[in-house]
C-alpha cells in the first residue's frame, strides 16, 4: 500500500499571510467589512484576501505627491481557462474600462484579461458587471490556482486540441474555491448562472482518496489555509508549446490513439519563474517529467499534487513556498512517492512526445469546420486606440457585428474565431482601416516580445517594462541592422522586476529589472522556450545597450557563416558559453576581436546628459504618460521639431 510521509510541522512561526487566511472565514474578512467603509483603499490584511478575488490594490506612482495620499485604484483579472472569452463578455469589459477603469484593456500572459484604474467605490459594481456577463476573477489571483492554460488554436478537426479546452475548463472548475464568500460579497449572495460542471469533477472533488480533501471544511481541497503560494496549471497537446507548459507548477499534455480517442496524459510538474535579487536561495525553474496518467484517473492525481503542495510547501518562507522548491528540495523520487501516496497507486512512465514548439497562432487560419480564425498581435497587450492604431475601436466594431468569441494567447495577442468566410474580407478591412498590422508586416522581434506591466502601477516594479520596450526593440534592431543581420530576430522578454510575469527566463534574450534604468541580462533559452536562460550580466545601464549588444551580435554572425545550419541567437549562447561570449566582448571594446573593419573601429556611445527645468520635466512626463512612449524619444522628437523651425526661419 503506497502511503504519504506525515506533513512536517513548521520549526519556525508561519508567515503572516498564513494568519490572515486563517482568521478571513473563508475570504470575508476583513475584506466584507472594509468594503463597506468610505475610504480609498483596504487595510493590510483587507488586499491580502482582495487577490484570492481577482484584484490587486495598485497606486499609479506617476501621480505620487509627497505628503498627499497615494493614488489609490484597483486592477481586476479575470478568470478565463484557456483564454476563452466570449462576445458579451467582452463586451462588457469593455463598456467597464471605459466607465470604471483607464479605458484600455490588457491581456496577460496567463490567457487573461487585466482592467487598470478602477477606484475602490467602483469595484462592486465591476466585479458583479463581470460575473453577470458570464466571465469571474475568482482565483486569479492568491495563494490557490490560479488561470488554467491551453493552446489558443480553435481547431475543430483536431479532437486533442478540443480534449485540451476541455480538461482545462474541467481542473479550473475541480480547483475553484468553493468558499461563498466570492458571490456574498460581490453579488449580495446571489449565485450566477454558470455552466454546468462535468460530473466527473464533482465525484472527484467529493472523493477523499488518501487525505487530499478535508470532509469539515467549507474548502474541501484548500482547507482554511488554502495553498502556501500562487499554483499554476496547463493543459495542452503534443508539440504545441504556445502556453510555456515548462513554466507551469503542472502541466498536462493529451495522449490519444491513433483514433483520436483520449488515453491519458504526460505529467509535467515544478517549473516556475519568480524569483529575488541577491537571494541566490530563489531561482527560476523547468518544469520535470513526473509520468503518465490514465484519463479516468487524472482529476485525482492533480489532487494529489495539489495535496503534496499543501501539505509540504514551506508556510514559514514565502520566497520558498512555490512548488518549484519543494521539488527541488526533495528531488522528484521523493515528491514522486509522495503524490503517489495521496494518489494510491503508482504513476506510470512518460509516454513518447515529439519536440514541442513555440507557435503563437498569428493572422488567418482555417479552423478545420468550414469557418476561420484570425490571430492578432497585440503589442505588449495593451488594447487601447492611440494614434493610428485604433485597436479598442476595431474589436469592439468586430465582435459587436459578427458576435465573436476569442481566446485570448499566452503570448497576449488575441484570436478571433468562428469567422464565416463570407465575413473574412469585411473584418479585414476593419482591421486595416484601424491600422492593426498584419503578422508579416510586424518587426520579428516585436511579434515575440513580451513586457509585464511595471510602472507605474506595478507596486513591485523596480523599473519600465511596457513602456519602454518598444524603443528598447528600435534600438535592438538598429544594432542587428548596423551589423548586417537585418533579417534575423529572436524571442525577448522583459519584466520591470524579477518576478518574472512575461517569463524572461524563458527568452533568449531576457531583460529583468534590477534598479531604475538598468536590468540584469538573461541570454541562452532557446526559442520555444524549453531551457532556461542564464545570467549574462549582473546590471546592464540601458543607455549601454548598444555597446553591450553589438559585439555579442558580431560573434554570433561570424559563427553562423561557417555553419551549415541556420542557428538561433538562444542556441548560440548557450553553445560558445558565457566566458567565450564575455572573452569576445572585451577584446572587441578594446578593437583585437575578429570581426569587420568597420565594426573593429566602433566605440562605445558616448553618454549623452542634457537637463531640463522641473517644471519642463514635469510636462514632458505627463505627454509621455498620455501617449504612453519613452520620455526620451518624445523629447528628442521635440527637440528636433524645434531645431528644424529655426532652421526654416534661417
Amino acid at each position: 500500500m503506497l502511503t504519504s510521509p506525515t506533513p512536517s510541522v513548521p520549526t519556525g512561526k508561519t508567515s503572516k499571510l498564513e494568519g490572515i487566511k486563517e482568521r478571513s472565514n473563508f475570504l470575508r474578512e476583513p475584506l466584507a467589512t472594509e468594503l463597506l467603509e468610505d475610504t480609498t483603499h483596504f487595510s493590510g490584511d483587507g488586499v491580502q484576501i482582495l487577490k484570492f478575488h481577482g484584484s490587486y490594490q495598485q497606486d499609479n506612482r506617476d501621480n505620487r505627491v509627497k505628503g498627499q495620499e497615494k493614488d489609490y485604484q484597483f486592477m481586476l483579472r479575470t478568470r478565463s481557462p484557456g483564454g476563452f472569452i466570449p462576445p458579451q463578455l467582452y463586451l462588457a469589459l469593455d463598456r467597464i474600462s471605459e466607465e470604471y477603469g483607464n479605458q484600455t484593456l490588457r491581456a496577460t500572459t496567463r490567457q487573461g484579461f487585466q482592467l487598470h484604474g478602477i477606484l475602490k467605490k467602483n469595484l462592486k459594481a465591476a466585479i458583479a458587471a463581470i460575473v453577470q456577463n458570464m466571465g469571474s476573477t475568482l482565483g486569479a489571483c492568491g495563494d490557490l490556482n490560479r488561470n488554467v492554460m491551453a493552446p489558443p488554436a480553435p481547431y475543430k478537426n483536431r479532437r486533442d486540441y478540443t480534449l485540451a479546452w476541455q480538461y482545462a475548463d474541467n481542473i479550473a472548475d475541480l480547483l475553484t474555491p468553493q468558499t461563498g464568500a466570492y458571490y456574498e460579497i460581490w453579488l449580495d449572495g446571489e449565485k450566477a448562472i454558470s455552466a454546468q460542471e462535468d460530473p466527473a469533477v464533482v465525484a472527484a472533488r467529493q472523493r477523499n482518496g488518501n487525505g487530499t480533501i478535508f470532509q469539515d471544511k467549507e474548502e474541501p481541497i484548500y482547507g482554511t489555509h488554502y495553498m502556501p503560494r500562487k499554483f499554476k496549471c496547463a493543459v495542452t497537446v503534443p508539440g504545441d508549446n504556445s502556453v510555456d507548459l515548462f513554466s507551469q507548477d503542472v502541466s498536462l499534455v493529451v495522449i490519444t490513439d491513433e483514433a483520436g480517442e483520449l488515453q491519458g496524459f504526460n505529467v509535467y510538474a515544478g517549473g516556475g519563474m519568480g524569483r529575488t535579487h541577491n537571494k541566490e536561495e530563489t531561482f527560476a525553474r523547468v518544469a520535470d517529467p513526473i509520468g503518465y496518467v490514465s484519463k479516468d484517473d487524472v482529476y485525482d492525481l492533480v489532487k494529489a499534487i495539489v495535496a503534496t503542495q499543501r501539505d509540504y510547501g514551506d508556510r514559514v518562507n514565502r520566497r520558498h513556498a512555490r512548488m518549484k522548491y519543494l521539488i527541488h528540495d526533495w528531488g522528484v523520487e521523493k515528491f514522486r512517492a509522495s503524490v503517489e501516496g495521496y494518489f494510491g497507486k503508482a504513476i506510470e512512465p512518460l509516454k513518447p512526445l515529439p519536440p514541442f514548439k513555440y507557435e503563437d497562432y498569428l493572422g488567418w487560419h482555417q479552423q478545420g469546420d468550414g469557418n476561420l480564425f484570425v490571430g492578432l498581435s497585440i503589442q505588449n497587450g495593451r488594447v487601447w486606440d492611440r494614434d493610428s492604431l485604433q485597436l479598442r475601436t476595431a474589436l469592439r466594431e468586430i465582435v459587436t457585428r459578427y458576435n465573436l468569441p476569442m481566446r485570448v494567447t499566452a503570448s497576449q495577442n488575441i484570436i478571433l474565431y468562428e469567422i464565416q468566410p463570407a465575413w473574412q474580407r469585411e473584418i479585414q478591412e476593419i482591421l486595416t482601416r484601424c491600422g492593426i498590422q498584419s503578422e508579416t508586416d510586424i518587426d520579428p522581434l516585436e511579434r515575440y516580445s513580451m513586457a509585464c506591466p511595471a510602472l507605474p502601477t506595478c507596486g513591485l516594479a523596480i523599473t519600465e517594462s511596457e513602456r519602454i520596450l518598444p524603443s528598447i526593440l528600435d534600438r535592438v534592431r538598429a544594432v542587428l541592422d548596423k551589423v548586417g543581420l537585418s533579417e534575423e530576430h529572436f524571442v525577448i522578454r522583459m519584466t520591470g522586476c524579477p518576478n518574472g510575469c512575461a517569463r524572461p527566463y524563458l527568452a533568449e534574450m531576457g531583460f529583468v529589472g534590477k534598479s531604475p534604468d538598468a536590468y540584469q541580462l538573461w541570454l541562452g533559452a532557446d526559442p520555444n522556450q524549453t531551457r532556461l536562460s542564464r545570467v549574462y550580466l549582473e546590471k546592464l545601464e540601458i543607455d549601454n545597450l548598444e555597446a553591450t549588444l553589438e559585439p555579442l551580435f558580431v560573434y554570433f554572425k561570424q559563427e553562423q557563416a561557417s555553419r551549415p545550419q541556420r542557428e538561433s541567437f538562444g542556441d548560440f549562447c548557450d553553445r560558445v558559453g558565457f566566458e567565450a561570449l564575455r572573452q569576445f566582448a572585451a577584446s572587441y571594446a578594446t578593437g583585437s576581436a575578429t570581426a569587420p573593419a568597420t565594426e573593429k573601429s566602433a566605440k562605445r556611445p558616448p553618454r549623452r546628459r542634457i537637463n531640463v527645468r522641473d517644471a519642463v520635466y514635469q510636462q514632458v512626463k505627463v505627454e509621455a504618460k498620455r501617449q504612453g512612449r519613452p520620455m526620451s524619444e518624445l523629447a528628442s522628437e521635440a527637440i528636433a521639431a524645434y531645431l528644424e523651425e529655426l532652421k526654416s526661419q534661417g
